[in-house]
């Protein structure tokens, strides 16, 4: 058999579009391999622009530390593509991923099927092949029409915030978007909901409505603070004291009470709630570098790894750098042609002393340095360009030997810098 990076380049080749909204293509192979997603165990599914991954990451560590085994869906990977499937806990072996990818790559049969929908029914067929207490789905792009939508009757759904983004594939409003999120809820499933603009909350409220499906809204249902150094979570069952969540920023907060709003309506227990702030890892999210070789050509550099990419992102990330202790911080930035560089750039300027702009490393669609250099400069940032994410590093220690450094604009820069660094 070959391996299955093999196989996922011969997938690449199946559809020409890298992005092309229908399920028909979906379904049609799910049913090739005999509906594995009708053999799932109780699913959880998430959608929204911002905190799906660490907010999946929460409750899995809750429900795993309550001693549950679970399974995890999510995309994209940073370094290796195994990092997107978890069987009951553990990353997929390269055998088993192999082995999927090759089975479903056979009972497509060559006919049109975007990257994404094959590798998402691969997941699939993994995931109904495998025993588990439950399976997390995180939804790739929207919600409605994206490839994870094929669960009739899921446990819960979540939508996590919602902002623009990807709007030539959603719409270019945020109503137009929500609604393309709220395309999870299903009839008299609940649904969690987490802090959303009221032009958001109105589709998904009315949404909800249709279908039958309660919801479980932040600052309705469940409320959600940080206090004196804790996060202090209230539903009607009570209040929790709980420990801050591990992944930063006060953004997470907010993820985390939708990942506790979904534990207790799944029957956790306090120390399951308390699980999921202290246990979850979700790279890339304000990630502090401390080994490798970046670190150690240079040393006395404060290094952080953000894999943020849109306004959003870029307004969380810059209350994380405020709230950290002073030091002359510099950015190194590479982003996507297809990314708002400006909406995502604007609230960091406050925050750093010069960037950096960075091409992203085999990746066709990054935006030229030279473009990212310019956008900074056009809102008043000190900014250069270097060739590699190494050189700019290099760079910015002979002129700021103590600063801090962070790495950012995107999760494919993300993905290149994880494995360079080893």
């Amino acid at each position: 058999m070959q391996t299955s990076d093999a196989i996922l380049s011969r997938m690449m080749a199946l559809h020409p579009k890298i992005i092309d909204l229908t399920l028909d293509r979906v379904w049609r192979l799910l049913d090739a391999l005999d509906n594995p997603q009708n053999r799932l165990p109780p699913v959880i599914h998430i959608a929204g622009t911002n905190g799906k991954g660490s907010t999946q990451s929460m409750i899995r560590a809750g429900l795993e530390g309550a001693g549950h085994s679970v399974h995890a869906y999510t995309s994209p990977h940073l370094a290796r593509f195994h990092e997107r499937i978890r069987l009951a806990g553990n990353l997929i072996s390269e055998d088993d991923l192999a082995a999927i990818l090759d089975e479903c790559y056979a009972k497509n049969s060559g006919v049109d099927i975007t990257y994404f929908e094959i590798t998402t029914c691969a997941a699939l067929l993994g995931f109904a092949r495998t025993p588990a207490d439950y399976t997390l789905l995180e939804v790739g792009l929207g919600g409605r029409l994206d490839a994870t939508n094929v669960i009739d009757s899921p446990a819960l759904t979540i939508i996590t915030p919602v902002s623009i983004d990807h709007e030539q594939f959603l719409g270019n409003t945020l109503a137009k978007i929500a609604a393309e999120k709220a395309g999870i809820i299903k009839r008299g499933v609940p649904c969690v909901v987490g802090p959303q603009q009221d032009e958001a909350l109105e589709v998904i409220e009315a949404t909800a409505m249709r279908l039958g499906a309660p919801l479980l809204v932040h600052g309705q249902h469940w409320h959600v603070s940080q206090e004196h150094g804790r996060l202090v979570y209230q539903d009607e069952a009570g209040l929790l004291d709980l420990p801050l969540p591990a992944l930063r920023g006060d953004h997470q907060i907010q993820n985390a009470g939708a990942a506790i709003a979904a534990l207790r309506h799944l029957g956790a227990d306090e120390a399951a709630c308390e699980a999921a702030m202290t246990n979850a890892e979700w790279p890339a999210r304000m990630q502090r570098l401390r080994h490798g070789p970046l670190t150690e050509a240079a040393p006395e550099i404060e290094l952080w790894l953000d894999g943020g990419h849109n306004a959003a992102a870029g307004f969380a990330l810059a209350k994380v750098l405020a709230d950290l202790p002073k030091r002359p911080t510099h950015l190194i930035c590479g982003m996507l042609n297809t990314k708002d560089i400006s909406g995502y750039l604007e609230p960091l300027a406050a925050q750093s002393d010069s960037l950096t702009a960075v091409s992203i490393p085999g990746e066709a669609n990054t935006l030229p340095a030279h473009e990212t250099e310019a956008a900074a400069k056009a809102i008043g940032m000190k900014a250069q360009s270097a060739d590699t994410v190494a050189q700019a590093l290099s760079d910015i220690s002979k002129a700021d030997p103590k600063a801090r450094v962070l790495i950012c604009g995107s999760l494919y820069l993300a993905g290149a810098i994880l494995r360079e660094n080893g």
